[in-house]
């Protein structure tokens, strides 16, 4: 016996192989009995209208598949097992209305391909998976502000480099994290925009020579609009590559975030206190509080990441046209990602909405920095009409003179700040001790700093109250975009039963 015999001996002779079966064909049959069929179903409905209202099938005919599409237990289709005996969940249900309807049920393929139903069915599967990733995201920013909210008045040192730079509140540093997360919903608007136009009627890819209805099929399945080039519809796959690019950078700006939380939680920063809920023991450390939430949240968030660049590699140098590396193999990837963008936002909303903020260590901290010497450069500037660059080298010759003296910032006095200027200048200051201190409190430091987007607690309360209100833009946006696809459904239902009823005697 030859290997290519023995070969066709184990796996068979005829479509399909067992190993094919088994690598390709039922993973691919799950995933899309979970995901693609009531898609499928939609748009199984929305071609039957179409195509009765375009007088290609008789309203006999439609009726007949009409109720063999009303009959199907879909139930029992979520639950079934792949049998090998059809290629795919396409020619699953095929079969089916074949054998309730009979040879006519092969009908409502007319003009239509499995090319424009497969990427139809992707774009509809990852519009609803947007809508919910997209209400976490709204979610985690509500708790944000919240959040923000709670701390305009909570100072503390902001880092540049991973060293003390200048004071701040956590309320800027939170309102920072809300502004990324805002251009990651725009971003998110944006690709789904970009993915809520119809294929349909592009066929294979040249459309048919049968007289369909584009336009109609986009409005029965809830388009905003329809693809217009068919070699587009089917080949171009830039709108799921747009999707996967909002969440690969959500994550990692999120991830960012989180690593800043993690940090602030260690006995050494000893800024924040994880709930219990989201905190586990030391098997062995009786001491231990682990906030392997927030751990969790970092890695899985990094798994986000690898599973669009995934969808973003398999995309790569493949040809532009109907290739399956664009589809049944590379979908599940995206969905995994905004799944998990989707949790991880939830249960990050979850630990920010309950942790600890340890006040007076961070106050403290500030008050013991030298971070404030930003303001005293400036105020030299003010009193002393010296330029910034030598105001600056004065200040800096005072940290070098207190640190040398082991002088804490708040022993800083009138007479050594002079003393560095007599090295840099060559003369004491007109500044006086009561500006001197003023130039070094950090939450006068915070207070001027009332610029458009500075620390200042009247700004940023402005700020909070701006993205407020674009919090509640955003969210009817999701509102209006979730009833129009429900709509969409409900109307499709309404059309085939009106339909139904009207041409019960025929």
């Amino acid at each position: 016996m030859t290997q290519r015999d023995r070969i066709f001996e184990q796996e068979g002779c005829t479509f399909p192989g067992k190993t094919y079966t088994e690598v390709v064909l039922k993973p691919a049959y799950d995933e899309a009995k979970l995901h693609l069929l009531e898609p499928m179903m939609a748009i199984h409905k929305a071609q039957l209208i179409m195509l009765v209202e375009q007088g290609l099938i008789s309203c006999e005919q439609g009726k007949k598949m009409a109720e063999a599409i009303s009959s199907l237990d879909l139930q029992s289709i979520r639950t079934s097992n792949y049998s090998g005996q059809v290629e795919d969940l396409f020619f699953q249900i095929e079969t089916e209305l074949l054998h309730k309807a009979g040879d006519i049920a092969g009908n409502l393929h007319i003009g239509r391909s499995r090319n424009d139903m497969g990427i139809t069915m992707f774009r509809l599967a990852l519009l609803e998976k947007i809508q919910t990733t997209f209400s976490s995201l709204l979610l985690l920013q509500d708790q944000l502000l919240h959040f923000a909210s709670e701390h305009v008045d909570t100072l503390m040192i902001g880092y540049t480099h991973t060293q003390q730079a200048q004071p701040t509140t956590l309320a800027h540093y939170i309102l920072a994290v809300v502004d990324s997360l805002n251009r990651d919903i725009q971003r998110f608007i944006h690709a789904y925009k970009q993915c809520n136009q119809s294929p349909m009627g592009a066929a294979a890819f040249t459309t048919s020579g049968f007289n369909i209805n584009r336009k109609r099929m986009m409005e029965l399945l809830g388009f905003e609009g329809y693809i217009e080039n068919s070699y587009d519809a089917i080949a171009g796959a830039d709108y799921i590559a747009e999707v996967m690019t909002a969440v690969q950078i959500t994550a990692i700006s999120l991830g960012r975030f989180v690593q800043d939380l993690l940090l602030w939680s260690t006995q050494e920063f000893s800024v924040l206190r994880v709930s219990d809920p989201y905190v586990q023991t030391s098997s062995i450390m009786p001491q231990k509080r682990n906030p392997v939430s927030l751990e969790h949240i970092r890695s899985l968030l990094s798994s986000c990441v690898g599973n669009t660049q995934t969808v973003l590699t398999m995309l790569h140098n493949t040809p532009f046209g109907d290739i399956v590396d664009t589809e049944d193999d590379m979908q599940p990837y995206a969905w995994r990602s905004l799944d998990l963008l989707d949790k991880l936002c939830r249960l990050l909303a979850c630990v920010i909405g309950t942790t600890e903020v340890n006040k007076k260590v961070l106050r403290d901290r500030a008050k013991a920095s030298f971070a404030t010497v930003t303001e005293l450069a400036d105020t030299l500037v003010r009193t002393d009409g010296l330029s910034f660059r030598t105001a600056h080298h004065i200040a800096s010759e005072v940290v070098k003179i207190a640190l040398t003296q082991g002088i804490g910032v708040h022993e800083v006095s009138l007479s050594l700040v002079n003393e560095a200027a007599n090295d840099v200048i060559g003369k004491p200051l007109k500044l006086d001790e009561a500006k001197l201190q003023e130039s070094l409190d950090p939450d006068n430091f915070v207070k001027i700093r009332s610029l458009p987007g500075g620390p200042n607690p009247d700004e940023v309360r402005r700020m909070i109250t701006d993205r407020q209100h674009l919090y509640a833009r955003h969210e009817s946006w999701l509102k209006e975009a979730k009833e129009k696809s429900k709509k969409a459904l409900r109307y499709l239902d309404a059309v085939l039963a009106e339909w139904c009823k009207i041409h019960r005697n025929c």
